[in-house]
């Protein structure tokens, strides 16, 4: 496991900092992380990629159900969420660049404000898509009762739709745990020019969570 040095130093955290003993040196230990992430990440991509598949499947099954459900759906939330994350992810590279340039306070403060996106994205989901569409009934599978249906397989359209935006939204509280971490960490020193790779590893996380609703909106909210 990696360790700080227990020096009595008075260097900050960051420039104490000692690789794991299985690794030569620092930078070793930076490359062997990021390949193990980005082949987590491959795994965050196959289940997205399920949903894809089943989402094109049905689409192709039931044109009218996916053109009626797309029509519901409001574009303008899509599209102010889309704007909220892409500001969110340049935040987080900001705060990255930051770290590598030891401007701890930007840094901190670009990672607040990916807090703030995150948690705006939340909130706009949330207050005006989620639960107005559950108030009237446009609910997943057995639980659908809207009485304007025109399409019998509506309820599958709305299916689709919650599994995906719901799985992305977990993403999206995952990342700002993980963004709240670093954070506070920063407050420590913990991250600095030679070592940052906690924060690095997060970044790539939440530019992932906005590379899949770059897919999402227009799958969902423009075909209509």
């Amino acid at each position: 496991m990696s360790t700080l040095s227990t020096s009595s130093s008075s260097k900050p955290l960051w420039a104490r900092y000692k690789p794991a003993i299985h690794f030569r040196n620092a930078a070793e230990e930076f490359d062997a992380c990021k390949l193990g992430f980005w082949l987590f990440l491959t795994t965050e991509v196959l289940l997205f990629g399920g949903i894809f598949c089943a989402y094109f499947i049905f689409r192709t099954l039931y044109p009218d159900a996916w053109k009626e459900g797309s029509g519901l759906l409001d574009w303008r939330f899509g599209a102010g969420n889309t704007v909220v994350l892409l500001l969110s992810s340049y935040t987080m590279a900001v705060s990255i660049y930051c770290i590598q340039k030891d401007q701890q306070f930007r840094a901190q403060l670009n990672l607040i404000a990916t807090l703030f996106f995150g948690a705006l994205f939340l909130y706009i989901k949330l207050a005006y898509e989620y639960i107005p569409k559950w108030s009237v009934g446009k609910r997943p599978g057995s639980m659908f009762d809207y009485p304007f249906a025109e399409s019998a397989h509506l309820p599958l359209w709305w299916s689709v739709y919650y599994c995906g935006t719901a799985i992305h939204a977990a993403h999206v509280i995952i990342g700002m745990i993980l963004i709240a971490r670093v954070l506070w960490r920063t407050t420590k020193r913990h991250y600095g020019p030679t070592h940052y790779t906690m924060v690095e590893i997060t970044g790539l996380y939440w530019h992932l969570v906005d590379l899949i609703w770059i897919f999402l909106f227009p799958l969902l909210y423009l075909i209509h």
